[in-house]
């Protein structure tokens, strides 16, 4: 007995493949928040209320004291969609998968949306402000006080954070970035020489975003103004629900040929309560 398999079933399976690949590849939401994909109605906040320690005489007794949890609500309020038309000559007479093509051109489009919208909220719901010396990251000669700063403002907390601060940049801002790698440290100068790279500095994580990510915009519900200013902080403490992942439609229209296809997928973030003051909101003078 031979089992057959219609096409649509590979192309479907070709197509859910090709968005995860790109999308946990090109968003650097995935990593620097915590990325929940289940369907889950409502998602609480993890963290809890800091314990306060009193230090007294030997007595051998101690106080009960209570503690409190946060009602911090996380929402999907936004959708991310985009469609497009193939039409079966433009499909037929390609030298090239036009279906492939557009399947991956889809996913990046989402991908860069989204980073715009989580970096953004970053910026807009982060309580932990600095502002760099004049020229930014664009001078080398900020660079290590702009990174200083920034771990000075994520050290000495208990959990340890160290290994775990991130900053994410515009390309714009590579200049004096790469400039300042070279002559900073043997090791880190022979890996921007060799290969022009630069994916971490003082310890901190480097991401880089396309310029005119950072915006005064509003996008969906969310109004940000965060034209000129970068984020850093520590990795994983902002949530983004992304209830079933991205998703994809295709199918046949009446009156043309070919197919329609659209990529989606719904999108909530928050920033809990008692880690605002780990995300840096940094304007660049």
């Amino acid at each position: 007995m031979a089992n057959t398999i219609a096409n649509r079933v590979y192309r479907d399976k070709y197509k859910a493949a090709t968005l995860d690949r790109v999308l946990r590849g090109a968003m650097v939401t995935e990593a620097i928040t915590t990325v929940d994909r289940s369907n889950n109605y409502r998602i609480q906040n993890p963290y809890s209320s800091t314990p306060s320690v009193t230090v007294q005489a030997l007595a051998g007794t101690y106080t009960v004291s209570d503690f409190t949890t946060t009602d911090d609500t996380l929402t999907v309020t936004d959708e991310f969609i985009v469609g497009e038309h193939i039409m079966d000559f433009q499909s037929l007479l390609s030298n090239f998968d036009l279906f492939a093509d557009r399947t991956e051109q889809q996913g990046f489009a989402i991908a860069k949306k989204i980073d715009e919208f989580v970096l953004n909220n970053l910026c807009e719901d982060g309580t932990g402000t600095y502002t760099t010396p004049a020229g930014g990251f664009t001078t080398p000669g900020n660079i290590n006080e702009i990174f200083a700063n920034i771990i000075s403002k994520l050290s000495g907390y208990a959990e340890g954070y160290w290994g775990n601060m991130f900053t994410v940049l515009e390309n714009t801002d590579m200049v004096g970035l790469i400039q300042a790698g070279v002559v900073n440290g043997f090791t880190n100068s022979d890996a921007v020489l060799n290969n022009g790279r630069v994916t971490s500095y003082l310890g901190v994580d480097i991401y880089v975003v396309r310029s005119g990510t950072y915006t005064d915009a509003t996008v969906g519900t969310i109004t940000w103004t965060n034209s000129g200013h970068r984020v850093a902080g520590v990795k994983g403490i902002a949530t983004v629900a992304m209830p079933g992942g991205v998703k994809f439609t295709e199918k046949e229209v009446s009156l043309k040929t070919g197919m329609e296809t659209a990529t989606y997928g719904y999108i909530g973030f928050k920033l809990w309560a008692q880690k605002v003051s780990l995300i840096i909101d940094i304007t660049i003078a």
